[in-house]
């Protein structure tokens, strides 16, 4: 592996200001009800928040205000997103990692874990394995370490795309993984990555110091921060940002997310495709201290204020938390999830019974089955989707906001979520979920407009039930 090039982007600034968010999150706060309401306004209009603006939201702790919130991300969620859940899965191809984060069961000082780095036929067969169960996105995640090099992730996603088992394919690969320089996230493009995710974890300064020790790769605040400037620069259009709620107060980190996706925004004409708000859970060799615990109900706040202040961003919430947890933050805004999801190296055909620490990087609170999670996720009026047309067809960054901010995404969604979710019930679903799927699939044929764009649709999914063939995108 070459040693890093600490160029930073041609953008580089710290631009979260500690003093300035604290002030706008001070408990002491009183929030204008005038002021309160034009912002939701704002939001309801499908326009991006200002950091000042969203910090009007979430300083809100009046109950009647904070159902307020709550309707409006319902209705913006309906508005901009429809009913469509997009579903992926994480693959864990390497938990070497050279930092020792407080917080992470893969910390190098951590003795009790099992330490593990696929090769390149165990990767096939975990792929084979997810393509079994109906996967066609995922993303692969990887501790930070020397032997995970940009030439590294980019021959894994690569061989990754060539599995193909009967009508399996993963047509779309996200990277998680350490900040690059601008040659190594070039080399990474190459390979036909979807969305590169690099979380900040938190955005308060002091706590990302205390959390990430001095001497390590992720105690350098500038490089992590400034990562996604150097991918935009390198044509990786397509990015995901994200906190670890419980290091910080929450408040704090949600202005920083918005302060990140106002950044970019301004800098590079499109803010982060996808942000991600994880929550602290145990991990093999740490508890969580419980000063910055976020509560559900807290937590489902901040979801409906993150989907008020990036209409247009996609929301990801991840099996960390419970089901009925998830089912409630789906209403407020999320748009993305993972389910049937493994995070022990290998688990997918190696894994017996229930998590083992030793070698996950947290617990889990959602394990249910894929097929389990498309069913009931048909049952309350869902439409599950494993599209991927837009990344594509080019549909990303700038060009993707040229589709998505006049409110093209259901159009453009709902036809690609159809014909992947009839994809997944004739191809893997049990006899219980092709039920409820084919009949949710008609009621939302139902709904639509009669036009050619109909007529198309309803051809493509009769294809789909009576060939072979796959994969026909809008």
């Amino acid at each position: 592996m070459l040693p890093l090039s600490k160029t930073l982007s041609r953008y580089a600034e710290d631009f979260i200001e500690d003093a300035h968010l604290e002030r706008l999150t001070s408990p002491g706060t009183l929030v204008d009800v005038g002021r309160f309401r034009e912002v939701i306004a704002k939001a309801l209009d499908k326009q991006a928040l200002a950091v000042e603006e969203a910090a009007v939201l979430v300083c809100a702790r009046d109950p009647e205000m904070r159902e307020e919130v709550f309707a409006a991300a319902r209705d913006l969620k309906q508005r901009v997103y429809g009913n469509r859940i997009v579903l992926f899965a994480p693959l864990y191809l390497g938990n070497l990692c050279v930092n020792n984060c407080a917080y992470c069961g893969f910390q190098r000082k951590n003795k009790d874990m099992v330490r593990r780095t696929l090769g390149m036929d165990e990767i096939r067969q975990q792929v084979a394995a997810m393509e079994d169960q109906g996967h066609k996105r995922l993303i692969v995640v990887f501790g930070e370490h020397p032997r995970y090099d940009a030439d590294f992730i980019a021959s894994c996603i690569r061989d990754i795309y060539d599995v193909h088992n009967g009508h399996g394919e993963i047509r779309r690969v996200n990277v998680n993984a350490a900040p690059f320089d601008h040659a190594g996230f070039r080399t990474i493009k190459t390979a036909g990555i979807g969305t590169y995710q690099i979380f900040m974890e938190t955005y308060h300064h002091k706590t990302y110091a205390r959390v990430h020790p001095a001497g390590t790769p992720k105690s350098d605040y500038l490089w992590r921060l400034d990562a996604l400037s150097r991918a935009y620069e390198e044509g990786q259009d397509d990015v995901g940002i994200g906190a670890l709620f419980g290091l910080a107060d929450w408040r704090f980190d949600v202005l920083g997310l918005v302060s990140h996706a106002v950044f970019l925004k301004d800098r590079y004409g499109c803010g982060p495709h996808t942000i991600s708000f994880p929550r602290l859970r145990p991990a093999s060799g740490m508890a969580p201290a419980a000063k910055n615990l976020v509560s559900d109900e807290d937590f489902k706040f901040l979801v409906a204020v993150l989907r008020l202040a990036v209409p247009y961003t996609g929301l990801i919430l991840t099996a960390r938390e419970t089901a009925e947890l998830r089912r409630a933050a789906m209403e407020l805004g999320v748009s993305q999830i993972d389910a049937g999801s493994c995070i022990e190296l290998g688990g997918y055909t190696e894994q017996t019974c229930g998590q083992r620490m030793e070698r996950e990087q947290f617990t889990l609170g959602d394990t249910r089955p894929l097929d389990t999670v498309i069913r009931e996720l048909t049952q309350q009026g869902h439409v599950p989707s494993f599209c991927t047309a837009c990344y594509r067809l080019g549909r990303t960054g700038e060009h993707f906001m040229e589709f998505a901010i006049p409110g093209f995404i259901k159009r453009f969604c709902t036809p690609n979520a159809l014909t992947t979710f009839m994809e997944y019930l004739v191809d893997y679903a049990s006899p219980e979920t092709a039920q409820a799927g084919l009949a949710q699939v008609q009621v939302e044929l139902d709904k639509l407009e009669d036009s050619p764009m109909k007529q198309q649709l309803i051809e493509r999914l009769a294809r789909i039930r009576q060939t072979s063939e796959r994969d026909m995108v809008f």
